[in-house]
């Protein structure tokens, strides 16, 4: 039987973490902290070190997470109902490139097996993606995507799949609103990702709001896909006659395109190209702990190699912004955190609701008490390396190296946010589990705990539950994530999403008033 395990972060901190499966019964003798549990203490939940009086601060990661609502005797379970949360950082008080990143030595020689394209963008998939310019014709890019994978693909084995761009968006929307320019440029920059090698196409209804026009061409901000008249398929253009018309109008497009990324072979290609998207959902108080500072070792090490790595979630950010900011390569980059945390404070005001929302159900009975301490652990996702550049939601990189990509939360918004900034691997750290995948990009899973790695063996990649229990520091597992990045990058391993076709829909994040 394990001896009683806790877990404490930082020297600072007055609580800490149960390790033991199945959590510890009151009464319990922790030798490692020389006291006794008052109370039953689940997995994860946190356990008063020294006694606490009303209004004191709760201290875990070094950091205030709450203060106590009551007196709490050495030995007690630190949970929601005794915890105040405390107030958001100030933004206007924050350090700004005040503390420049460790000079991490650069790594050379890594590599993996990709498809470059045209842009200098280098792939980890070769897939065709059609493009829609409004949810309407939804149903119809579904049937042809079914008939794609089970007539034509067979004809073209270089090509890895199919997937249609469907989306909540493009009519009965406020279009000329100002937020509309967020998912108009999101769905913009989708049909590029370097997982489909250059080869648009876009499937509109004719009527609808955002003509296919105004999602290739967006001139405030210099953006344009050029498309020959052949690559949109309008489905109420008078020469289509039926249904079938226009299956095999769109299946006549879709091949030509087939045609050419089925000549697209892999090639060995510098480390220096992976742009690899950090993301957790159902996360849990071992989040922060074990699976968060493993991802965020090996995203310094993929920033190291010269590649580029982008963390997103704005409400996961905003109660460690003051950690942020000062690690921004220049005091413009630290300002542009804070426009973004700005305007998600301003959005969050405009539907009455704060950040506290966040947390939901699952992570409070994982162990985290609030938005503030699930922050907390969630920016360790961004290691050590300076932060050379701010992404408003759905833009793309001009830069490599760490990037804040904004974004919500949400799991599937946020995973579509970053797919259109570009990235083309997603690692995805849980402590509950979840079974969430992309059908354009490989989502690694990565679990917090052995337990949850362990009933989950068919769904989870990789666990950082090791670390918890001392058989493996953040580094050594930070190292096994980074070379399996490399590995499902190269095509030569499988995620589990990708071995059982698990994928969520898309999510365009749309801020802009519904009509």
């Amino acid at each position: 039987m394990q001896r009683p395990l806790l877990i404490k972060i930082n020297p600072l901190d007055n609580v800490a973490i149960v390790v033991n499966d199945g959590g510890l019964p009151s009464g319990t003798y922790v030798e490692q902290f020389d006291l006794t549990l008052k109370e039953f203490i689940p997995q994860g939940h946190k356990v008063v070190l020294n006694a606490l009086k009303e209004n004191d601060e709760i201290l875990r990661y070094g950091e205030i997470i709450g203060y106590a609502n009551k007196d709490l005797a050495e030995g007690s379970w630190v949970n929601e109902a005794v915890t105040r949360m405390p107030e958001a950082p100030e933004l206007h008080t924050l350090e700004m490139a005040t503390r420049p990143a460790p000079n991490l030595e650069p790594l050379t020689g890594y590599t993996f097996k990709g498809y470059k394209n045209k842009d200098g963008s280098v792939g980890t998939k070769n897939v065709l993606a059609i493009t829609t310019s409004v949810n309407c014709v939804e149903g119809i890019v579904d049937y042809v995507v079914q008939i794609v994978e089970r007539e034509l693909l067979p004809k073209y084995p270089n090509v890895d799949g199919v997937v249609g761009l469907n989306h909540l968006y493009g009519c009965g929307v406020a279009i000329d609103a100002p937020a509309a320019i967020i998912p108009i440029r999101t769905i913009h920059n989708l049909s590029l990702n370097p997982n489909f090698g250059g080869e648009v196409m876009v499937v509109s209804l004719g009527c609808e709001k955002m003509q296919p026009e105004r999602l290739l061409n967006i001139p405030a901000e210099n953006k344009r896909i050029p498309l020959e008249d052949q690559d949109i398929i309008q489905l109420q253009d008078e020469k289509h006659n039926g249904f079938q018309s226009m299956v095999d109008h769109i299946l006549a497009v879709a091949e030509h395109h087939l045609e050419k990324l089925n000549k697209r072979q892999r090639e060995v290609v510098s480390a220096e190209h992976l742009v690899v998207g950090m993301q957790c959902g159902g996360s849990d108080a071992f989040s922060g702990v074990t699976a968060n500072p493993a991802v965020g070792f090996a995203s310094d090490l993929i920033v190291r190699c010269g590649g580029t790595v982008m963390f997103s979630e704005v409400t996961e950010v905003r109660d460690g912004i003051h950690l942020l900011t000062p690690r921004a390569a220049t005091k413009e980059v630290a300002e542009d955190l804070i426009r973004e945390m700005q305007w998600y404070d301003n959005y969050l005001q405009q539907g009455k609701v704060d950040r506290s929302a966040n947390t939901t159900p699952g992570n409070k009975k994982g162990g985290l008490n609030n938005i503030v301490e699930k922050a907390m652990g969630s920016i360790a996702k961004s290691g050590r390396s300076a932060i050379v550049e701010v992404l408003a939601p759905g833009n793309k990189p001009t830069k490599k190296g760490l990037i804040f990509a904004a974004s919500p939360s949400s799991d599937f918004v946020c995973g579509t946010q970053q797919m259109a900034s570009g990235i083309t691997v997603q690692v995805f750290t849980t402590g509950r589990g979840t079974p969430y995948g992309l059908a354009a990009v490989p989502v690694i899973k990565m679990a917090s705990r052995n337990n949850i790695a362990n009933r989950w063996y068919d769904l989870i990649d990789i666990s950082a539950g090791d670390i918890a229990i001392g058989k493996k520091t953040i580094e050594e597992v930070g190292w096994e994530l980074f070379e399996l990045i490399l590995a499902i990058a190269s095509g030569e391993k499988k995620t589990w999403s990708d071995h059982w076709g698990l994928r969520n829909s898309l999510a365009v994040f749309n801020p802009a008033p519904i009509t």
